[in-house]
């Protein structure tokens, strides 16, 4: 069994407050990349907590809550589809953590990012490979992302209910690619990420 606090407990004496960073939907042709920072309280109990992969939609949903409630600070921030195509999607993940952590009610001494690379963030940081399975704050990280962007999508399904963005959540499946056949891109699509889909009209 991982021990979630282990990485934290280490650090935690050269660094007073640590934050988790995460982020959701690097990889969709539609809606935003979304990331979240947390600040937890040092080796406070949170039943389930994972890398919100790993969990179901019911366990992510009512961790968010405990997440929200318990954290000493947490901030979510997004860049969109327009944003992405105008800098690429590495750049806009790093834009993402940055707003995410600018908007945390206190700054963090380290920021602790999923992933082998932060260059693009702004805050003094260490990588954390497969962090979300790792480590308790950016398993809390990857939690709000994820439910944040999961409920976006589902806003925009009801203004675009045609393209099942509720279901698929703007992820490239066949349901996706037949939707974008019958009625083209809309402003919530990544253009960048429609070049092959395009290319084979």
């Amino acid at each position: 069994m991982i021990d979630l606090w282990q990485i934290e407990r280490e650090l935690q004496a050269d660094y007073a407050a640590i934050a988790g960073v995460d982020e959701a939907g690097r990889g969709p042709l539609a809606g935003p990349v979304v990331a979240a920072a947390v600040i937890l309280p040092q080796g406070i109990e949170l039943p389930g907590l994972n890398d919100s992969k790993k969990l179901s939609e019911q366990q992510r949903e009512a961790l968010f809550g405990e997440i929200c409630s318990l954290a000493l600070a947490y901030g979510i921030g997004l860049a969109s589809a327009e944003e992405i195509d105008a800098m690429n999607i590495l750049n806009a993940t790093y834009l993402a953590m940055n707003r995410a952590i600018a908007g945390l009610s206190s700054a963090p001494n380290l920021c602790l990012i999923d992933g082998n690379r932060a260059t693009g963030v702004h805050h003094p940081n260490q990588c954390v490979v497969k962090g979300d399975g790792k480590c308790a704050s950016i398993a809390a990280a990857s939690i709000l992302a994820k439910v944040h962007r999961d409920r976006l999508m589902v806003e925009l399904h009801a203004q675009c209910p045609q393209y099942g963005f509720a279901g698929h959540k703007g992820y490239p499946t066949k349901a996706h690619y037949a939707a974008l056949d019958l009625y083209g891109p809309t402003a919530h699509h990544r253009r960048s990420f429609l070049q092959k889909w395009e290319a084979g009209r």
